[in-house]
């Protein structure tokens, strides 16, 4: 596998409705076209955004809630390496501690719709194979208390190998 693939950051949002559930995005674009994932977006990194910041814009841009600091946890850093065979992602995961009350607009990106967990982990709906075996069971552990840092590799055969590198209580 050639490792010269661009690197990118991010941050995924995990929101919340008033009755407790969760806000997917059917994407319309890559990467993870028609499956169902938390918002986010890629951090403007020429203008030196950072992940917080991000994670305030892409919210107010898709679903036009205001953000502030205090309304987010960063509770995982995931460094993900040649996902889909083509781009290494420095992920921030964050849970937003601010629920909304309704479900917002579609956006050019996808459509929305709210889940409960036993939905989005029962396989009910379509959501990336490294979200299912990563990102929801981290979200379940950590978004309340600690920080878990780990390192992922879809390897040549897309095959899904990861590593916590540090879990901070």
């Amino acid at each position: 596998m050639d490792a010269k693939m661009p690197f990118k950051i991010s941050v995924l949002i995990f929101v919340k409705d008033v009755r407790g559930r969760h806000l997917l995005i059917r994407r319309l674009k890559e990467p993870n076209k028609g499956c169902w994932s938390p918002i986010g977006g890629k951090l403007e990194m020429a203008a030196g955004e950072s992940p917080f910041q991000c994670a305030m814009r892409e919210a107010k841009e898709e679903i036009g809630l205001e953000l502030e600091e205090k309304d987010l946890r960063l509770f995982s850093m995931i460094s993900e390496k040649a996902y889909e065979g083509d781009t290494h992602w420095l992920m921030f995961l964050f849970d937003c501690r601010k629920p909304i009350d309704r479900l917002p607009a579609d956006i050019d990106e996808g459509a929305f719709r709210f889940f409960g967990l036993g939905e989005i982990l029962g396989g009910k709906i379509t959501i990336p194979e490294t979200d299912r075996k990563l990102l929801w069971d981290i979200w379940q552990e950590h978004h309340e208390s600690g920080q878990v840092i780990l390192r992922a590799d879809c390897g040549e055969s897309g095959k899904l190998t990861s590593k916590i590198e540090q879990v901070i209580k």
